[in-house]
C-alpha cells in the first residue's frame, strides 16, 4: 500500500459485528503495551514512524476505529460512529488481546476515546502521551469545522468534495506533507462510503448543550482528576488551528505534574512536523 507503512495488518470483530483493522507489532512478552489511538481524519498510519522506531523492545497496538483506515466502513445508519461505541470497541480488543494494562498514546480524537475508555479503570493506564488532543468539551472549535457540521452541507463537503481530510494534508502540518505521508494519509478515504467516519467524527463534536455524547465526555473530564497520580507527557504542536494552546493550557490545569515539550515549529500533525523532536522526548518517557 505505502512504503512507509509496511507492517502486517490484524482483525477483530467488534461486539457490534463490523471488522476492526490495528496493527500489533513488537514482542507479544511485553504485559503493557502501547495503545496508540488516532483522531479524525487520520488512522494507525499516522503511528508508523514510532511504531517501527519501538516495536523492537515494546508491543505497539494501533487500532483503526471502525469506519477509519482499513477498517471496516458500515453506513451510518447501521453503526452508530458516536464516543461511547468508539471506546467499547476499544476495551473489547484489549480482551480479546488479553491485555490488561496499557500505555495511552493520544493523538486528536484519540484522547476523548481513550479516556473514556477507561475513565472508571485508571489503574489500566500505566503512563500517557498526549498528542495534540482532548477529553473535555469545549467551545472553541473553528469555524472552519463547524460548516462541515451544517446539515446536507456538511456531508456534502466531508464525504462528496472531500473538504476535511484533503485540506486536513495541508491546514494541519506547518512544514507540509511529502507524497509518501499524503498518499498514506488518505488512502482510506478515496470515495463518499470511504469518508463516512470522517463526516460522523465531525457531527459527534458535542458542540451543543444537548449534543447526545455531550453527558459521556463531561462524565470523562470530571474523572480525569483519577490520573494525577499516572505519569503523562506531552509533545504539542503549538502552530495548531484546532487544537490549539489553550487546549494545552487546560491540560495543565487539570494535570500540574505533566511534562510539557513544546513542539514550536509543528502543527495539528505534530508526527509529522517534529517527529525527529517528538521521537527524542517520547522514546526515554515510554521506555523507561
Amino acid at each position: 500500500m505505502n512504503s512507509e507503512y509496511d507492517f502486517s495488518g490484524n482483525f477483530f470483530e467488534t461486539k457490534t459485528g463490523y471488522k476492526m483493522h490495528y496493527l500489533d507489532e513488537g514482542p507479544r512478552s511485553d504485559d503493557v503495551p502501547l495503545l496508540l489511538l488516532h483522531g479524525n481524519p487520520t488512522w494507525s498510519f499516522f503511528y508508523r514512524k514510532i511504531i517501527k522506531c519501538l516495536s523492537s523492545e515494546k508491543r505497539c497496538i494501533a487500532p483503526d476505529h471502525i469506519g477509519c483506515g482499513l477498517s471496516e466502513k458500515p453506513n451510518f445508519r447501521n453503526f452508530p460512529y458516536d464516543l461511547q461505541t468508539h471506546s467499547g470497541n476499544l476495551i473489547d480488543l484489549l480482551d480479546d488481546l488479553g491485555v490488561k494494562k496499557v500505555i495511552l498514546v493520544l493523538h486528536d480524537w484519540g484522547g476523548a476515546i481513550g479516556l473514556t475508555a477507561f475513565r472508571n479503570q485508571p489503574e489500566q493506564i500505566e503512563k500517557i502521551v498526549l498528542l495534540n488532543t482532548a477529553a473535555f468539551p469545549s467551545t472553541d472549535v473553528p469555524k472552519r469545522i463547524l460548516l462541515c457540521r451544517t446539515p446536507v452541507l456538511g456531508q456534502i463537503l466531508v464525504r462528496g468534495l472531500n473538504g476535511f481530510a484533503g485540506p486536513a494534508t495541508w491546514m494541519a502540518t506547518s512544514k507540509g506533507l511529502s507524497k509518501e505521508a499524503k498518499n498514506g494519509l488518505l488512502h482510506p478515504y478515496r470515495s463518499w462510503q470511504d469518508r463516512v467516519a470522517v463526516w460522523r467524527f465531525v457531527k459527534d463534536i458535542p458542540y451543543e448543550k444537548d449534543h447526545p455524547s455531550l453527558k459521556l465526555l463531561q462524565d470523562t473530564s470530571e474523572k480525569l482528576n483519577s490520573f494525577r497520580s499516572t505519569p503523562v507527557m506531552t509533545c504539542w504542536g503549538m502552530r495548531d488551528f484546532c487544537f490549539s494552546p489553550k487546549f494545552l493550557e487546560a491540560w495543565k490545569d487539570r494535570w500540574p505534574h505533566m511534562m510539557v515539550h513544546e513542539m514550536h515549529h509543528a502543527g495539528h500533525y505534530v508526527l509529522e512536523d517534529s517527529y525527529e523532536e517528538c521521537e527524542a522526548r517520547m522514546k526515554p518517557f515510554l521506555l523507561e
